[in-house]
């Protein structure tokens, strides 16, 4: 059974450990994730965009795929089904479908007072509903789903202004971008970090763009109230390269290497190992029941 993200995000905010929320791209995707969580029992957050649940037609097939999963895998661990930078349309459409969590981004809307309002209207929408919401206030850089930031520093001031909604996590941009980071990045800003923190209490904060920081500078945001760290582009390059090396090996043209079951497991295999790598810099393994 899916669960909202609420209960896992506490306890890692009180744990001082930080939750991967894996982006699903397909079957094949979920599935590894899955897996990854409950070998090292760890606590999950499979999300979903809006561009990825078209890719795999719907998000009411994106939610059966995983909850069909989750039951025929005899998953044990707590795993939520959250939409990742959700338009405020897209969030209505993932509670029909049977989402646990939303994260309306409102970070790009014309005015914040927009953002305020929507936001609210969603947290009341939602919480009647037993459905986790993340919301997000100052722009991620890079782009995702059509969605782009100069990865501006979110306001502390509109970070509690958020807050004080109700919000269940909150996504606030301290310098991180999506995608792969550039060779002049200029790393995470833990001064905001701590400001947003001293702000909002003990509200779990979410990290976008997780793939391409240093590990330390990752667990350093962890120790500072991130709890949250996304994860997308990084299982994307494991898949690729593990796909590469065995066409590049012409494994593909020997025997019946062309079938799909045979092709697609080395970089099954591979999300599955960079997953267990990650929660583990992250501190969720064994989390599963804290």
């Amino acid at each position: 059974m899916l669960v909202n993200a609420t209960a896992m995000l506490q306890s890692a905010e009180k744990g001082h450990y930080g939750l991967g929320a894996f982006n699903t791209n397909n079957l094949e995707w979920a599935s590894s994730i899955l897996d990854a969580a409950e070998e090292l029992q760890s606590p999950l957050i499979i999300q979903c965009t809006g561009g990825a649940a078209k890719w795999q037609t719907s998000f009411k097939v994106v939610a059966d795929i995983v909850k069909d999963l989750v039951e025929a895998k005899n998953i044990t661990v707590p795993v939520a089904l959250h939409l990742d930078h959700g338009s405020y349309e897209q969030v209505f459409q993932c509670i029909d479908a049977g989402f646990t969590s939303v994260m309306y981004d409102g970070s790009h809307e014309e005015t914040f007072d927009l953002n305020l309002q929507r936001t609210e209207e969603i947290v009341k929408l939602a919480h009647s509903k037993g459905i986790s919401v993340e919301a997000e206030v100052g722009g991620i850089g890079g782009v995702e789903d059509g969605v782009a930031s100069a990865g501006e520093l979110a306001d502390p001031q509109q970070c509690k202004a958020i807050a004080d909604l109700g919000v269940d996590f909150l996504a606030c941009g301290i310098g991180n971008i999506h995608g792969v980071y550039p060779a002049d990045w200029q790393g995470l800003s833990f001064d905001r970090l701590a400001e947003i923190k001293a702000l909002t209490g003990d509200l779990p904060l979410v990290l976008h763009g997780g793939t391409g920081i240093p590990v330390d500078q990752i667990q350093k945001a962890i120790s500072l109230g991130i709890c949250k760290i996304n994860v997308n582009t990084d299982l994307q390059l494991a898949f690729a390269a593990a796909t590469r090396k065995y066409i590049e090996e012409g494994k593909d043209q020997q025997g019946k290497g062309y079938d799909p079951r045979k092709l697609l497991k080395p970089g099954r295999d591979a999300i599955v190992e960079r997953t267990k790598e990650l929660i583990q810099e992250f501190g969720s393994e064994g989390k599963a029941w804290n």
